[in-house]
């Protein structure tokens, strides 16, 4: 089954709760929740609140992608707010730190997961996949919605599909950056099993066509 999960960074600030109502009538089933520190990637956005209002606003899957530096601080409080997954930069911390995070988040019930880079090789995450539930490939520089998608990260998507069905078959294995109709179905082929958009699919004129097309398997 592949899922997708609209990026929340695309709705309209003045109008979320509309764009939320929209999407869930639309079939989404997954919600992808950008964190932002500022530091960690050049932009802000999201924060413990909006996961707990969300968290009340809809039963629905929040996936969420904390792209903070050292996140070992601060995962144990979006556990708190309603998280049902949460991934972490394998780049934002030492390899202690980041095996510890996957543990406490783990041991607060909420599925635990791993991001990387552009430039980071699936080598980097190989030690940590028996503890993760997600994956997540960025298929975009992190920090901003609305890049081109970088279809040279699809060997790689490839490479950790081939790793998950080792040692974790049951790990999904998302992608996020630059994902449409076309795209997704490339990520698809490659192995990815959650695609993550925004723009294409906040700006789709049918929003359950888009939806059931990602899905398709």
């Amino acid at each position: 089954m592949k899922i997708l999960s609209p990026s929340l960074l695309s709705a309209d600030p003045m109008n979320f709760g509309r764009d939320l109502h929209r999407l869930e009538e639309a079939g989404a089933k997954w919600f992808h929740v950008d964190v932002m520190d500022g530091t960690f990637v050049p932009n802000f956005s999201f924060g413990y609140s909006t996961v707990a209002a969300l968290r009340k606003a809809t039963d629905r899957i929040l996936d969420v992608h904390l792209m903070i530096d050292r996140p070992i601080r601060y995962v144990e409080k979006f556990c708190d707010a309603g998280a049902d997954y949460l991934t972490i930069h394998v780049e934002a911390d030492t390899p202690e730190n980041t095996e510890k995070a996957l543990d406490m988040i783990r041991a607060k019930g909420v599925k635990a997961g791993l991001v990387i880079k552009p430039k980071t090789p699936a080598s980097a995450i190989e030690p940590y996949l028996e503890k993760c539930d997600l994956v997540l490939v960025m298929t975009v520089e992190p920090g901003f919605g609305g890049q081109k998608f970088m279809a040279d990260m699809m060997p790689k998507v490839k490479e950790l599909r081939e790793m998950l069905d080792r040692v974790n078959p049951t790990c999904h294995l998302e992608v996020d950056g630059g994902v449409d109709l076309v795209t997704a179905e490339v990520c698809k082929e490659h192995g990815a099993d959650v695609l993550v958009a925004g723009s294409a699919c906040l700006g789709a004129s049918d929003m359950k066509a888009f939806t059931e097309s990602i899905e398709r398997e």
